[in-house]
């Protein structure tokens, strides 16, 4: 469990289910267990802990829908993702790697460090480069 309360499992499923929704305009369970790797009752599972959280509402015919808390944490998340996946290309890291390593990095980076490596991402200059000229 993280700072905000959630674990990371779950903030991988709503960050899926923002990319999806991103994607295709809707979110199914069958596209999330593909999109995660994971089977059909662990998404299963995961939708029913994230319905009982107040992340996600289901509609009649199924369909996901994230809650104004489940939309605000996967938008942090996904756009961890994306800014540590650009900045570690930048680097010269491969993109599959560099995408594998932000999802690692994406749940435990404190806001301080990411905003602190988002600054530096936009100019390229250490606090104490900038501090010497």
């Amino acid at each position: 469990m993280n700072k905000r309360g959630i674990g990371k499992s779950s903030e991988d499923y709503l960050e899926s289910m923002l990319k999806l929704r991103e994607e295709n305009g809707y979110i199914r369970a069958v596209d999330v267990a593909e999109d995660l790797g994971v089977s059909k009752p662990s998404v299963s599972t995961a939708v029913k802990h994230l319905r009982q959280d107040g992340y996600i509402e289901l509609n009649h015919s199924n369909f996901i829908f994230l809650t104004e808390s489940g939309e605000e944490i996967a938008q942090k998340i996904y756009t961890r993702h994306k800014t540590l996946t650009k900045f570690f290309t930048s680097l010269g890291v491969d993109p599959k790697i560099a995408a594998e390593d932000a999802c690692l990095i994406e749940h435990d980076i404190s806001e301080e460090t990411f905003e602190a490596l988002c600054r530096h991402a936009m100019t390229g200059v250490l606090p104490e480069d900038a501090a010497t000229n």
